[in-house]
């Protein structure tokens, strides 16, 4: 896996220059999760991102009653798990490999270390996270209005 050109390609690092998509590249760790495989449960800590690379992953909640509601599902360029780094809260969500899935991941330390020597790249990250939270809300905003 390339991680500089999967970095460059992403909506989650537009407007950021050739060396700041150098160092998210060193920073990101590759993972792989088999199909069906938990990448991570809801109520878990939020402490890391995700760049989808090459699957598809399910964005699922846990019912009262047991099981998996399918809330989403997930492909290449996009990305998940930003909410706990952005609330410092839990997991919102359980995340499943779809089908094999390759990603690369980027802790909150990660991004701290990123933000030190790249602030204005940092800025630009945080732009397109609100970017991308604005138009999840927006469809589910849609979505809650034809319920009704």
């Amino acid at each position: 896996m390339e991680k500089l050109s999967v970095i460059a390609s992403s909506p989650l690092f537009e407007m950021l220059s050739a060396a700041e998509h150098q160092r998210l590249a060193e920073l990101a760790r590759a993972r792989h999760f088999a199909t069906g495989e938990v990448i991570f449960e809801e109520g878990d800590l939020g402490d890391s991102l995700f760049v989808i690379v090459r699957g598809q992953v399910e964005v699922a909640r846990r019912l009262p009653e047991g099981g998996l509601h399918p809330l989403a599902v997930l492909s290449p360029p996009e990305f998940f798990g930003e909410m706990g780094l952005i609330d410092k809260d839990f997991r919102s969500a359980t995340v499943l490999a779809r089908t094999e899935v390759d990603l690369l991941q980027l802790s909150a330390l990660d991004l701290r270390e990123f933000r030190r020597t790249h602030g204005d790249g940092f800025t630009f990250i945080v732009v397109n996270i609100a970017r991308s939270l604005s138009a999840r809300l927006r469809e589910a905003n849609v979505r809650l209005a034809t319920k009704a």
